[in-house]
C-alpha cells in the first residue's frame, strides 16, 4: 500500500492550558474541586495549548450527553470533511475518486456513521465502501492505516481513505472528581486527520506500508476506555498503562521487525502516538530511543495535547512534511488504546508527495 497524504486538522478555538484549566476548574464538580490538584493534574500534562470544538464558556452550558452529542456530530463532520478535503487535493484526487473510506472516533456517537456524513458532504460517489471504526481509541489511527492495508492488498489498483476524528472535549464529565478524569481534562484534546493511500498500482507515494500487526493484551479490559453512562462517557484510565507499555512493546517490536530480517537499528524514523508524558517515557525506555528519536512525538502532544485516534496520525504527517526520512528507509508506527492493545506499522519511505 502507497500513503500518498497525509493532513490533520485542528478546530478554530485555542487556548493555552493554563486558560482551559481556569475554566474547567468552575465546569467540573461545580466547585466541589480542589482548584489546586486540577491545576497540578494539568501542568503534569506536557501539554502548552489545545484546540477546542466549542468556545470555551460553552461547555459550562451543556444540559447534557444528548446536547454534547449533537455537537459531536456536527463538528465531527465538518473538521472530518475538511481534513478528507485536503488530504485527496494534496495527492492530487477528488472525493469521486475514493472506493472506500474508513471512519474512526470514539468521543461520539453517530448512526449513520461518521464516515457516511462525510462522504455525502465531501461528495464522494453513492458506490463508495464504508467501514466505521468504533471504540479502538488512541489505538485506531495506526489500527485504522492497518486496515487500509488490508483492503488495498486485494484491491491494488483502488483508492481508499481513512479519516480519524475525535473531540475529546465532549467527553469530560462535570461530576466526576476521579483521578482518570481530571488528568482526561488536561490531556486529550480535539482534531482529525485523513490518510489517502491506495495499492501497489500506480506511481510510490511519500511512504509504503510493508506490514501490520496486532496485539491484545491479557486481563486488561479496564486498562483504558469509556463506561456508557446515563451523562455520557465515563473516561477509564489505570495507571498502569505505562507499565504495560513498559512490559511489552520491546518484546512486540523486535519480534515484529525480525519477522523481516530487522532490528530495531534498521528503523530510521519512528512515528509513535503522544499518550502522554509517562507513556513516551515508557517507549523510550522499553525500545532503547533518545528524545531525538521522538522529537515530533513530545512536540504534538505539547502543541496540540493527546488527539486519541488522530494523533499519531498528526505525527505521521509531521514526520513526512517536516523531516522527510531519507528514501527507502524504514520507519515504524505505533499506537496503543482500549483492548488494551498495539498496533504496529512497518513502512518505507518513498520520497513522494505528502
Amino acid at each position: 500500500m502507497q500513503i500518498l497524504a497525509v493532513r490533520g486538522t485542528l478546530p478554530a478555538h485555542t487556548h493555552t492550558q493554563d486558560e482551559i484549566t481556569s475554566a474547567f476548574a468552575d465546569v467540573i464538580a461545580q466547585g466541589r474541586l480542589d482548584e489546586r490538584v486540577l491545576r497540578r493534574f494539568h501542568r503534569n500534562a506536557g501539554v502548552s495549548q489545545r484546540h477546542l470544538a466549542l468556545p470555551l464558556p460553552a461547555y459550562g452550558e451543556l444540559s447534557g450527553f444528548t446536547e454534547a452529542n449533537d455537537h459531536f456530530i456536527a463538528e465531527a463532520v465538518a473538521l472530518g470533511s475538511r481534513a478528507v478535503e485536503e488530504a485527496l487535493k494534496a495527492a492530487g484526487l477528488t472525493p469521486s475518486d475514493v472506493d472506500l473510506v474508513i471512519s474512526a472516533t470514539v468521543t461520539g456517537l453517530a448512526i449513520p456513521s461518521l464516515d457516511a456524513r462525510i462522504a455525502t458532504a465531501t461528495g464522494m460517489r453513492p458506490d463508495v465502501k464504508r467501514v466505521p471504526i468504533v471504540g479502538l481509541g488512541c489505538v485506531a489511527g495506526a489500527a485504522g492505516v492497518a486496515r487500509l492495508h488490508d483492503y488495498l492488498l486485494g484491491h491494488p489498483g483502488q483508492v481508499a481513505v481513512l479519516v480519524a476524528v475525535e473531540l475529546c472535549s465532549l467527553t469530560v464529565q462535570r461530576d466526576d472528581v476521579s483521578v482518570p478524569n481530571l488528568v482526561a481534562s488536561g490531556l486529550f484534546g480535539d482534531g482529525a486527520a485523513a490518510v489517502v493511500a491506495r495499492g501497489q498500482d500506480g506511481e510510490p507515494g511519500a511512504a509504503q506500508v510493508l506490514d501490520t500487526r496486532s496485539r491484545l493484551y491479557p486481563d486488561s479490559e479496564r486498562t483504558m476506555g469509556f463506561d456508557v453512562t446515563g451523562g455520557g462517557l465515563r473516561i477509564v484510565l489505570d495507571a498502569a498503562v505505562p507499565e504495560i507499555v513498559g512490559r511489552y512493546i520491546r518484546e512486540d517490536v523486535d519480534g515484529f521487525l525480525a519477522a523481516h530480517d530487522l532490528t530495531r537499528a534498521d528503523v530510521e524514523w519512528w512515528v509513535c502516538h503522544p499518550g502522554g508524558p509517562k507513556v513516551i517515557e515508557a517507549l523510550q525506555e522499553a525500545l532503547e530511543l533518545e528524545h531525538e528519536d521522538v522529537r515530533l512525538t513530545w512536540e504534538s502532544l505539547d502543541r496540540v495535547g493527546n488527539l486519541s485516534s488522530a494523533s499519531v496520525l498528526h505525527v505521521l504527517e509531521d514526520t513526512l512534511r517536516d523531516r522527510p526520512p531519507r528514501p527507502g528507509s524504514y520507519g515504524l508506527m505505533m499506537a496503543m488504546g482500549p483492548g488494551f492493545c498495539s498496533e504496529l506499522v512497518l513502512l518505507r519511505a518513498g520520497g513522494g508527495a505528502a
